[in-house]
């Protein structure tokens, strides 16, 4: 089970550093938002990992808070985002 657990973390870590570089390098800001949405469900990921390593599931109310904001962020900038110049 600590071998699932580690390879799925470092699975994590590298997924992290890719999807980072692509919200950094990305073309337009819609780009930037869906790069940020995923780099906030890998970190809700990262804390479930880290919930089942250690057997405390006192952080799973901070999970399920930050799949609420996660949500709401993403809908809201995409509702009133404003068209990038080309």
């Amino acid at each position: 089970m600590t071998v699932m657990l580690t390879v799925s973390g470092i699975l994590l870590f590298v997924s992290a550093l890719l999807i980072g570089y692509r919200t950094l390098a990305g073309p337009n800001s819609l780009d930037r938002l869906v790069g940020v949405d995923a780099l906030l469900a890998l970190g809700i990921c990262g804390l479930t990992i880290w919930m089942v390593y250690t057997r405390d599931t006192t952080i799973a109310p901070a999970v399920v808070a930050l799949g609420l904001v996660g949500f709401i962020g993403s809908v809201s900038v995409a509702r009133f985002r404003v068209r990038d110049e080309e």
